[in-house]
């Protein structure tokens, strides 16, 4: 998706004030809530198994817990989000852009090896930061339908 691409999606959906989110919204509030069960699956995994699994991630088990702790708090604001029968523009672009933040930033810890990760923790964060593009796309795509079908 390019940057020109994801513009025109936040531009079509109105203006900050605008509030919910008109027309079809049943794919976004479906897609926002997968988002929302597999980081909650993730996080809770995390918090379960942070001591467990850092030998074979290479990832402390402080920053695991942290790291779980976060995900299962981020995916109940995510479930928030998609619970209103009409989200909120400006939440779902904030869910939108903070996945694509969460991709970045795993593709860059990947490629520097950062918190120096073993060949499976790499192979995991760059496997779960497909799969958070894969909710970011689906996202703005089900925005755009919802915008189209509010016309």
């Amino acid at each position: 998706m390019s940057a020109q691409s994801l513009h025109s999606t936040f531009a079509a959906a109105g203006g900050p004030g605008d509030g919910a989110v008109r027309g079809d919204t049943g794919l976004l509030r479906i897609a926002l809530r997968l988002d929302a069960i597999a980081t909650g699956a993730v996080g809770l995994l995390a918090l379960a198994g942070c001591a467990a699994f850092d030998g074979a991630l290479g990832l402390p088990t402080a920053f695991l817990a942290g790291l779980g702790a976060f995900l299962v708090l981020y995916a109940l604001g995510v479930w928030r989000v998609a619970a209103r029968s009409a989200p909120h523009r400006t939440a779902v672009r904030v869910v939108i852009g903070l996945n694509l933040l969460w991709f970045a930033d795993s593709v860059l810890t990947a490629l520097t090896g950062w918190l120096d990760p073993t060949g499976l923790g790499t192979t995991l964060i760059v496997l779960q930061a497909i799969a958070v593009l894969g909710f970011a796309d689906v996202q703005i795509f089900a925005l755009r339908k919802a915008n189209k079908s509010a016309r």
